[in-house]
């Protein structure tokens, strides 16, 4: 038995989202805010026997804070499990508790839902509201309060509750005052009872992420190596207790009896009696030995030592380092795991969070490339690009925030296998970022890759990741393998392709007399850019009718159309870099400088290829700055992926602008200052963005961050 969906409405940070599950080991990902944690805590308050039952007890705080009104809702937890055994025991607690009914058939899936609602009488007061009686309804939801509601868990639902119609219809469709007169909608279930609960019936362990290790070794409650223990000490008998027991008594009655002990007792006597007197001093006081002697208490004094890798030397817990002390923590929670496992045979889930958290990337890859259990279903989650390459994409549950809501996502939906194995390939510990990012650019080679983070640097001031924007190199010009990821059904984020469309930079057409040697650069130039075309229609063909992908397109090469946009005098600062000969130094700068793609062009090509593409642009990195000018089709793949700045992100990029334009002289000092008051009155909220824009254009004229911003909100 497994899970196989998880839907949650109204929960926290999740307005309406679903979850899908297979078996063995599924990984979610997700940037920090993106509802793992309350996910982890949706699926515990369900499955986990050792939460407090006033947990599911659920406070105005849980409400999803994207409802401008909480009031009436419902907060709605709802477990689907797949694959039910057919044992005896199992389907009975199913069939009367949780379970789908389907004739005489073994069940085979149940739903249990965890469900947060006003109590009976408030939703009798909502159902008798005639339809469109909006003032009816304000004067019921004024009144509610938390107290309220009830928590009620059911199985057997048959309701999609991720369904929006289906939501109103069973709780009430708020915005229009339309409210069905049934209080107890069948769809949602029987109520199951607290004897049948499931949470009693199965293995579920927790391992909680930013764990401060020692301090749970010092916790009695919390000590993995002491629920370990206990665990063991329950099947140890009397017997082989007894002689352990009498040893310790022995031991105890040992120490008190020493010589030195009785005469420092003797010694506080008698200065008590000096200084306070007969009467107010202590009826008796004795010094004892306080070893255990009861199994219990004698396992808390059981303490873990450790030797680091390649070390000879066994410390205590709080001497290892973080990894090591997280490692043989996460290690003996899985033991425990393994012991509690061994106890029941209904399901077993082990849910880890963020276990990456001070462990060495070569052991996260290691670790949980192995951690597998062929009865248990491991649910856990991640920031880390070392875990995520060895999850499999089917298995992958991507969180992202979408304003106030937080949306899951699965990467493969609707894919066939020969395509979800090629996207298995493609995410390597590099690649694998895409599924961490809020928003992608697909680029096809190193120089891409180097150059266009360093240019949007200089130009703008602020990094691309500062804006939400990952850019990953796919080293080929594959990009339907990986992009198909992005998709309505699928990963609903914005990627931008951002690849060459290879036309010839020359005629091509063959002349008369012409050197063997221009023949075949001719036939080399006509090859790319047939071949570029053909790339083209399949990419427009591919990204048409996606609203999540776009693809663009340098003319010619990124190089070719770097010195195009206006850069030839970066380039050139490398042709002494380049070249030695005096001839081939002058030709150079020559051709650069020309304006003629056909000379500019084959130049730069030449360049990059005796250099290398990779070390080219490195090169040329150093030689960017605040004038470089940015190519339109990288601006436009930039803010398709991106498309809203926030007021900060504006503010800082203008401020930015004005002081490079009064470092060169481009700008005077007061022009800097009058300009950087209307940012601020812009950032405050007093002044419109589109005033602000025309300042600049008015102050700032030849400025390139008006033509880059121009269609950015």
């Amino acid at each position: 038995m497994h899970i196989a969906k998880l839907t949650l409405v109204n929960y926290r940070n999740f307005a309406s989202t679903a979850l899908t599950f297979t078996k063995g080991v599924n990984t979610i990902i997700g940037e920090n805010g993106s509802g793992k944690t309350n996910l982890f805590r949706a699926i515990r308050l369900l499955l986990d026997d050792s939460m407090s039952r006033s947990a599911s007890r659920l406070e105005e705080s849980d409400f999803h804070r994207g409802l401008d009104n909480w009031r009436g809702h419902w907060i709605i937890i709802s477990l689907e499990f797949d694959e039910i055994g057919p044992d005896e025991a199992i389907q009975a607690l199913f069939l009367h508790g949780t379970g789908v009914v389907a004739g005489a058939a073994p069940i085979g899936r149940a739903t249990y839902n965890l469900i947060f609602r006003p109590k009976k009488d408030v939703r009798l007061k909502l159902a008798q509201l005639a339809d469109g009686d909006m003032a009816g309804l304000k004067g019921v939801r004024d009144s509610i309060e938390i107290s309220d509601y009830e928590t009620v868990i059911t199985g057997r639902s048959t309701a999609d509750f991720g369904n929006l119609a289906t939501y109103s219809e069973i709780v009430g469709d708020f915005e229009n005052c339309v409210i069905s007169d049934e209080t107890d909608d069948p769809r949602i279930g029987a109520r199951v009872s607290p004897l049948l609960s499931v949470a009693s019936e199965v293995s579920f362990t927790y391992i909680q992420a930013l764990r401060d290790v020692v301090a749970e070794f010092h916790n009695n409650r919390t000590n993995p190596l002491l629920t370990l223990l206990k665990s063991k000490s329950g099947a140890i008998s009397a017997n082989d207790m007894d002689p352990i027991v009498a040893r310790v008594r022995e031991l105890n009655e040992s120490i008190v009896a020493l010589n030195d002990v009785q005469i420092v007792r003797s010694d506080i006597r008698g200065t008590i009696k000096a200084a306070a007197g007969e009467t107010y001093s202590p009826s008796s006081l004795s010094i004892r030995s306080d070893l255990p002697e009861e199994a219990d208490k004698l396992f808390q004094s059981l303490k873990l030592f450790v030797g680091e890798s390649d070390e000879d030397y066994e410390g205590a817990i709080h001497e290892l380092s973080l990894g090591g002390a997280n490692l043989i923590f996460l290690t003996l929670k899985l033991l425990e795991f393994q012991y509690q496992r061994a106890h029941r045979s209904i399901a077993n889930f082990l849910v880890i969070e963020e276990p990456e958290a001070h462990i060495h990337t070569h052991i996260q890859k290691t670790l949980f490339d192995r951690i597998a259990y062929a009865d248990t279903q491991i649910i856990y989650s991640t920031h880390s690009t070392q875990i995520s390459e060895v999850s499999k994409v089917s298995s992958v549950n991507v969180l992202g925030r979408r304003g106030a809501s937080c949306e899951a996502y699965q990467p493969t939906t609707g894919l066939d296998p020969t395509a979800i194995d090629t996207v298995q390939r493609y995410l390597d510990a590099v690649r694998s970022n895409l599924l961490f990012a809020k928003s992608v650019i697909l680029v096809e080679g190193d120089a891409e890759e180097i150059l266009i983070p360093l240019m949007f640097k200089q130009v703008t001031g602020l990094s691309l990741d500062e804006i939400g924007v990952s850019l990953i190199n796919i080293r080929s010009t594959g990009f339907q393998n990986v992009a198909v990821l992005f998709h309505q059904s699928r990963i609903r984020k914005r990627c931008a392709i951002l690849t060459d469309r290879d036309a010839a930079i020359i005629d091509t057409a063959p002349v008369q007399g012409e050197s063997e040697a221009d023949v075949r650069y001719k036939k080399k130039c006509h090859g790319s850019d047939a071949k570029g075309l053909v790339r083209k229609i399949a990419l427009d063909l591919f990204v048409q009718g996606n609203p999540w992908l776009s693809a663009h397109y340098a003319d010619h090469t990124f190089e070719v159309d770097f010195i195009a946009a206006g850069n030839a005098s970066k380039v050139k600062a490398l042709v002494p870099i380049i070249y030695a000969d005096p001839l081939t130094l002058a030709t150079a700068d020559a051709e650069l400088a020309s304006g003629d793609k056909a000379q500019f062009g084959r130049r730069v090509l030449t360049m990059a290829a005796n250099q290398g593409k990779g070390w080219f642009a490195i090169l040329l990195g150093r030689c960017l700055d605040y004038e470089t000018v940015i190519p339109l089709y990288i601006r436009d793949a930039i803010f398709f992926a991106k498309p809203t700045l926030s007021k900060e992100l504006f503010s800082n990029i203008y401020r930015y602008r004005v002081s490079k334009a009064a470092q060169s002289g481009a700008l005077a000092a007061a022009g800097a200052e009058a300009l950087h008051a209307l940012i601020a009155q812009y950032h405050s909220g007093v002044l419109p963005l589109a005033d602000l824009k025309a300042t600049l254009l008015a102050m700032l004229p030849n400025d390139q961050i008006h033509r880059l911003l121009a269609n950015v909100a």
